[in-house]
C-alpha cells in the first residue's frame, strides 16, 4: 500500500511538471516572438505594437479569466487562439504567466 501511494504521488508531481512545462513551451512556440521570452514584451514587434509588460502589475492584477479571455479571443492585433490551443492549452498559458509576475 504505501508504495501505491508513494507511486502515486510521484505521478501526480511528474504530471504537474509536465503540466508547468506545456505552458512555457506553448508559450515559447506562440507568445514569445512579440511579449518576448521574458514577457517583457520588448522584441520589435512588441515595442511597434506598444505591448504591455506581462509581469507588471496592471496585466498581473488580472484574473485567470480575464487573461483567458484574451488569450482564447484575442486582442486588437492579438490574434485569438481559441480552436488552436485547448482549454488544458490555454489555461497552462495563463499560469506561465503568472511566474512573469515582478
Amino acid at each position: 500500500m504505501k508504495i501505491l501511494v508513494t507511486a502515486s504521488i510521484l505521478l501526480l508531481v511528474t504530471f504537474s511538471a509536465f503540466a508547468a512545462a506545456d505552458g512555457a513551451a506553448v508559450y515559447k512556440a506562440k507568445c514569445a516572438s512579440c511579449h518576448a521570452a521574458d514577457g517583457s514584451g520588448t522584441t520589435s514587434m512588441g515595442k511597434a505594437m506598444k505591448l504591455r509588460d506581462l509581469g507588471s502589475a496592471e496585466v498581473q492584477k488580472q484574473t485567470d479569466a480575464e487573461l483567458l479571455t484574451v488569450t482564447a479571443d484575442g486582442k486588437a492585433k492579438m490574434p485569438a487562439y481559441k480552436g488552436k490551443l485547448t482549454d488544458e492549452e490555454l489555461k497552462a498559458l495563463v499560469a506561465h504567466m503568472r511566474t512573469f509576475k515582478k
